[in-house]
């Protein structure tokens, strides 16, 4: 599939998912969980809609910038921090497994770094 239509289609369905996951945390596990764990669960849904619309970003600009490889390394790391990031953070609110809080800060690196791929591929324009 061409890495265009595939990060776009991935924000796509991160972003159906995030909103999924959202309703499902207002709904089915606001009065399941304490304040603090609920918290922490719609910190997750709100990393994972915010680069959801970045890898959204990350599809149109690929087309636009030459196939620019530091987009294509921004739409890997956005995919990966959703999934380490996020992920993390849902697996610890549902499962109370406290030690996937050691993971999520990889999550967050992966986005960090592709905020910066963003940047050096707009530089390097």
């Amino acid at each position: 599939m061409n890495p265009d239509r595939l990060f776009f289609g991935i924000g796509c369905a991160a972003a159906a998912l995030g909103v999924a996951f959202g309703a499902f945390g207002a709904h089915a596990l606001s009065h399941r969980l304490g304040p603090q764990i609920l918290a922490i669960y719609e910190t997750a849904v709100r990393y994972q809609l915010v680069h959801a619309l970045a890898l959204l970003v990350a599809g149109l600009l690929r087309g636009s910038m030459a196939r620019s490889p530091y987009v294509d390394a921004a739409g890997w790391l956005f995919t990966a921090g959703i999934v380490v990031f996020s992920g993390s953070l849902y697996a610890l609110t549902l499962t109370g497994a406290r030690g996937l809080g050691a993971i999520t800060p990889i999550g967050g690196f992966a986005f960090i770094g592709g905020w910066t791929m963003l940047a050096i591929a707009a530089w390097k324009r």
